[in-house]
């Protein structure tokens, strides 16, 4: 009968320390040969500075809506603030769309206050699919790491066909040579190293921040009569055609339709939402993970408050949700309510300088999603979950072999020179969409287990780097909405059924559910008990990743790490 690794017992002696890792097991059971002490093992260097993951992916903030009229992958494409704001504003109306964005925010907010203060003890590569193994189950850290890492590597192909698309907009003839240089550019920034990487991501997200900023500042020009045809708007788009819409599955119930509208955002806000938990997945490659990381999520939410939910706010103010080209718009208006009010109101050449900007913006995801996928895949790999050549790292602690594997779905991206491209796109992104809920899900599954494991054993957790006085509420709240998020993502398609849209929309669940009972039965895993959670072994001391902090000095630097 296989067992794992589990409980460790600490005994004084002479004054020293000895740590043994006991042989755990329940009823016989093992907990599929878990290796928690790999430190020997784990090649990768803690090579990210503070700016590069404050401000990298955290959170997306570019608006790439206008996505939805490519009909080669139509659908919700890039990881913009905005992406799907215009389709949002057009089927829940201002005020829907508003609340749509405003409580999949929460959510994505409490899976990463709990993803942090489980990374602000253990700072370590796998990240939340290693804690689910840990502190949970192995089977379902097997089914979340595999579910998250497939979900980031789709996401890889759809923001470089996003970037080409972009391009074609200036030149539509030589599609496939831009979507190779594109492959081969994020590809070449991810194997040379995470400093390259944090140096590449660091450079597009302040062109993207300087972006977003500018167009939430148009925005309220426009909206206050500021534009070239001096048309004050104030909120008479919320009186006429009114604050909600509905996707008309309900046309004799306006109050009903208007609810299912709200419903029907709740995917396209929860895709510009995903993607912001890397700034705990890169914890082994970062500089001070328990200070960066902690400091990283405390700012996450004014991000959210300012960028998300003030973006999403003004563009309901200046669009009115029955606008022609929210709705049939096409070319490069379509969808995009900044560049629609920009037309509207006389603004001149903004447009292609907000193209511009789009495109490093997808190129800045496709890039962070190669990085995040190729990490869970080495933790999976480090922890015996996956191949173990896997593990393979070069000189500079790259995981070489991991990147590699990860680098290949990028070029699934050249199906978007071929007509018949649409429906494994759309296969794509519906399985990221749920890929992502699946990962949230487990996220606040792992923490409430990862709580009441340190209560039992006596463990506070507010000597953490990082924790949250709401908790463990606010991963009740999150693991509460993820569950009716997954059920209620493809509820349209009960009105007009079609089984092509009903697997796209569900196919997710059966296949986490078939990863995790294949681990389960094949290494004969349990649930971990309190008593037996492990704590330690493997977690590197705060002496061992923290260096001591430098005061900035100068009004520059204080400005710095205000920011950053």
């Amino acid at each position: 009968m296989e067992e794992g690794y589990g409980l460790q017992e600490r005994r004084q002696s002479n004054n020293t320390t000895h740590v043994e890792v006991l042989q755990v097991g329940s009823n016989g059971h093992g907990h599929g040969h878990l290796p928690l002490d790999v430190a020997s093992e784990d090649l990768m260097r803690r090579r990210l500075k503070q700016r590069h993951i404050q401000i990298c992916k955290s959170p997306n903030v570019l608006p790439l809506n206008f996505f939805d009229h490519f009909p080669k992958i139509a659908g919700t494409l890039g990881t913009g603030l905005f992406l799907g704001t215009g389709g949002a504003i057009r089927t829940a109306g201002p005020l829907g769309a508003l609340i749509a964005f405003t409580l999949v925010g929460s959510v994505a907010y409490s899976s990463l206050c709990s993803l942090g203060e489980m990374t602000s003890l253990a700072p370590i590569s796998g990240s939340f699919p290693h804690f689910a193994s840990r502190w949970v189950d192995p089977a379902l850290g097997f089914a979340v790491g595999w579910n998250y890492f497939f979900t980031n590597a789709f996401y890889v192909p759809v923001e470089i066909s996003g970037a080409q698309i972009l391009i074609s907009l200036w030149d539509s003839h030589h599609a496939a040579v831009y979507t190779v240089v594109v492959c081969i550019l994020i590809c070449a920034t991810n194997i040379f190293g995470v400093i390259y990487f944090g140096e590449t991501e660091f450079a597009f997200s302040i062109l993207k921040l300087i972006m977003i900023t500018g167009l939430i500042i148009v925005g309220l020009v426009i909206d206050l009569g500021g534009a070239p045809n001096h048309q004050r708007l104030g909120f008479q788009y919320w009186n006429n055609p009114g604050v909600f819409a509905g996707p008309e599955l309900e046309p004799r119930y306006p109050a009903l339709d208007n609810f299912l509208g709200i419903l029907s955002v709740i995917t396209q806000a929860a895709f510009s939402y995903q993607g912001i938990e890397i700034v705990a997945v890169a914890a082994s490659e970062t500089q001070n993970p328990r200070r960066n990381i902690a400091k990283a999520i405390r700012r996450v939410f004014y991000r959210i408050l300012i960028f998300y939910i003030l973006g999403v706010f003004i563009a309901g103010l200046i669009v009115p949700s029955n606008n022609p080209d929210l709705l049939t718009g096409t070319g490069f208006s379509a969808k995009s309510p900044f560049v629609i009010a920009m037309e509207i109101s006389g603004i001149k050449l903004l447009p292609a300088v907000v193209n511009a900007g789009f495109i490093t913006s997808a190129f800045s995801a496709g890039n962070s999603f190669l990085f995040c996928s190729s990490r869970i895949l080495y933790g999976l790999a480090l922890r015996k979950q996956a191949p173990r050549f896997l593990t393979i790292c070069t000189r500079k602690g790259v995981p070489i072999v991991a990147v590699l594997c990860s680098s290949v779905f990028a070029f699934l991206s050249l199906m978007n020179v071929s007509s018949g491209a649409e429906t494994v796109f759309n296969w794509f992104q519906h399985l990221c969409v749920m890929g992502g809920f699946f990962g949230w899900l487990s996220i606040n599954i792992t923490y409430i287990f990862f709580y009441r494991g340190l209560r039992y054993q006596g463990i506070d957790r507010r000597k953490l780097h990082y924790w949250n006085p709401l908790q463990p509420w606010l991963s009740v709240w999150g693991l509460t909405w993820c569950i009716l998020f997954i059920l209620l993502n493809g509820y349209s398609v009960f009105w007009d059924f079609d089984a092509s849209d009903f697997l796209t929309s569900y196919l997710n669940i059966p296949l986490f559910f078939v990863l995790f009972i294949f681990w389960k039965i094949t290494r004969d895993t349990v649930v971990w008990k309190p008593d037996e959670m492990d704590f330690t072994t493997g977690i590197p001391s705060f002496e061992e990743t923290e260096a001591p902090e430098i005061p900035p000095k100068g009004f520059w630097q204080h400005v710095a790490a205000v920011l950053f």
